[in-house]
């Protein structure tokens, strides 16, 4: 028992570590942030002898750590780009009305390179061809489009300060 209290440095490097590869199975960050907390206890531990000054110091740093670097490094690591599939993808695009587009004359456009069906997302609209539009919804084999802010008809409104 006098190795442990004369080596207590080396128990808090184990939790570390330990902690650490249980972070592997979790991704949440939260493990690892208290292994960060046991290297500063370990540090501390390399100081004093005062168990309690070093488990002080472990949930000090473990809570600043948790508190304050977590969040960033968690936006950082899983606020990548969306991943999104199949039709959803077509979601936010933008196309030109090469056709008249309203809720009861059929319509094409193209996005993305593909051929689709197309209506107007607001139902009392009418976009004339020549017409930017944005893909809004996917029902179906039908795309919901609007036309871009500043383009009416097929003509673009200038906005005048």
């Amino acid at each position: 028992m006098e190795w442990l209290g004369d080596h207590l440095w080396a128990m808090w490097l184990i939790a570390a570590i330990a902690l650490a590869a249980f972070e592997t199975a979790s991704l949440d960050l939260v493990l690892l942030m208290l292994a960060g907390g046991a290297l500063a206890a370990m540090v501390a531990a390399l100081v004093t002898t005062s168990l309690f000054a070093q488990v002080i110091v472990f949930a000090l740093v473990s809570l600043g750590l948790v508190t304050f670097v977590r969040p960033a490094a968690a936006r950082a690591l899983h606020g990548g780009a969306e991943l999104r599939l199949g039709v959803t993808r077509l979601i936010g695009m933008e196309s030109v009305a090469t056709q008249r587009v309203s809720i009861v004359e059929s319509a094409r456009i193209r996005i993305d390179g593909e051929d689709w069906a197309a209506k107007p997302y607001d139902p009392t609209s009418i976009i004339e061809p020549g017409t930017p539009v944005v893909v809004v919804e996917i029902k179906g084999a039908t795309a919901y489009v609007h036309p871009l802010p500043g383009h009416v008809a097929g003509v673009s409104q200038e906005v005048t300060p």
